[in-house]
């Protein structure tokens, strides 16, 4: 990937192209992250920081929960910049997770 550096990020699952993704979530986490720092919301350096004190703060996990702890990293910085309230944030995870749970198995989750 072009800057910013995503190679260098700690304990990043990926494979000798690149980045990997359990789900298509992670992906979607992980390309919001990159579209967030295009736009100036927060520097690069900022972001390593954030994900580094999630990762910290649970050295037990075996990298299954490593796109968790991205999504923390995130949403942190969205409220402590003012980019989104914490009840912003938790109205939307609630409609999109009532989305998810009313469509069929195999259809796109729409809002």
């Amino acid at each position: 990937m072009s800057a910013p550096d995503v190679l260098g990020l700690p304990r990043l699952p990926r494979d000798a192209e690149g980045p990997v993704f359990a789900e298509p979530w992670q992906a979607q986490a992980f390309a919001l992250t990159l579209k967030l720092h295009e736009r100036g919301a927060f520097t690069w350096p900022d972001w390593a920081a954030a994900l580094s004190r999630e990762l910290a703060a649970d050295p037990a996990d075996d990298g299954t929960r490593y796109y968790d702890h991205w999504v923390a990293a995130l949403e942190g910085l969205v409220t402590g910049r003012n980019l989104a309230g914490a009840d912003e944030l938790e109205t939307r995870k609630t409609a999109w997770k009532d989305a998810y749970l009313r469509t069929p198995h195999g259809k796109p989750v729409d809002l």
